[in-house]
């Protein structure tokens, strides 16, 4: 009987020398040094241009302070002026109307410019234009609308009332003043959410829209069956940061109609920043700005739970 010796380590049976595993990398010496070093900047911006002006604003919110004279605390004497205050209530009616316009025309108009741009173009150049509006700044874009929304020289009003012969005062007219700020706000966020959406677009397998098509269903309703239950998550997200953004618009306003006609564009940030920096009364404007932060949590909050935002209809 032969004896069979053990093969020696790092060899195999007949001689083969058996493969290395690879050691874990251990952490070099310095390497939580050099991380602490990459992020300190980012770490610093956030801590002095966010964590403390939310946690100041906070502070001041229960205070009276004018910028001329130290904080007096108050308690919640700005809560309860607040709750009592019509011009409050009027600018926050007006800013869900506008949020409300915004939103609704923006995503399907955002919806229907991805859906065309992923089936009918494969154009970068298309693509591109479609974003161009949102990279201009919100002051510029309002000049420019203002311009050519005016009465008397404006392209648009002159073209309008030269095809239908109404004349309108687009940002002078309390009842158009709300939905020609909104017709620009989606004008010009509507290019960033077309591009989140085709994104979404992108991730759904053309083998869907096959069998689509094997079954006999129309454009329509593999757009209405298919694409919008597919895109739930990606719509979820653009509906949330449509309805953020809206709720905090001013540049437009400030450039066009700056509150009015009589208070009727008169929206939440317009009456903060009045208050604010118009009449120096910064403790009422920081309650108002925390109330509306607030909002926007439980709107936020609200609407990921209603809408399942991490799952789609087809799960």
């Amino acid at each position: 009987m032969v004896n069979e010796q053990p093969a020696a380590p790092g060899r195999r049976a007949g001689g083969r020398r058996a493969p290395q595993r690879p050691a874990a990398a251990s952490p070099r010496r310095g390497d939580g040094k050099l991380a602490w070093l990459l992020i300190t900047p980012a770490v610093a911006g956030f801590l002095v241009f966010f964590a403390y002006p939310t946690v100041r604003g906070v502070y001041y919110s229960f205070t009276s302070f004018h910028i001329l004279t130290a904080p007096k605390w108050v308690g919640l004497a700005n809560w309860r002026e607040m709750f009592g205050d019509s011009v409050f209530w009027h600018s926050l009616l007006v800013t869900v109307y506008f949020v409300g316009l915004s939103v609704v025309a923006g995503v399907l108009l955002s919806l229907i410019t991805a859906v065309v741009l992923h089936r009918l173009t494969r154009s970068t150049v298309i693509r591109g234009l479609v974003i161009l509006p949102f990279l201009i700044s919100g002051v510029v874009a309002a000049l420019v609308w203002q311009w050519m929304l005016d009465p008397q020289l404006g392209i648009v009003s002159q073209l309008l009332e030269k095809v239908t012969g109404v004349h309108l005062l687009f940002f002078s007219d309390s009842h158009w003043a709300v939905p020609s700020l909104a017709a620009v706000s989606v004008w010009k966020s509507m290019g960033y959410n077309a591009v989140l959406i085709f994104a979404g677009l992108q991730t759904i397998p053309p083998t869907v829209y096959e069998a689509g098509r094997l079954d006999g269903a129309s454009e329509f309703q593999m757009f209405r069956r298919l694409t919008v239950p597919l895109l739930r998550p990606i719509l979820v997200m653009v509906v949330i940061l449509t309805v953020i953004g809206s709720f905090q618009v001013f540049d437009i306003v400030s450039v066009t109609t700056q509150g009015g006609p009589a208070n009727a564009s008169n929206v939440l940030q317009m009456y903060i920043y009045e208050k604010g920096f118009g009449e120096l009364d910064f403790g009422y404007a920081s309650t108002m700005s925390l109330a509306l932060f607030v909002l926007l949590i439980a709107i936020t909050f609200t609407q990921m739970r209603l809408a399942r935002a991490n799952e789609t209809d087809l799960n």
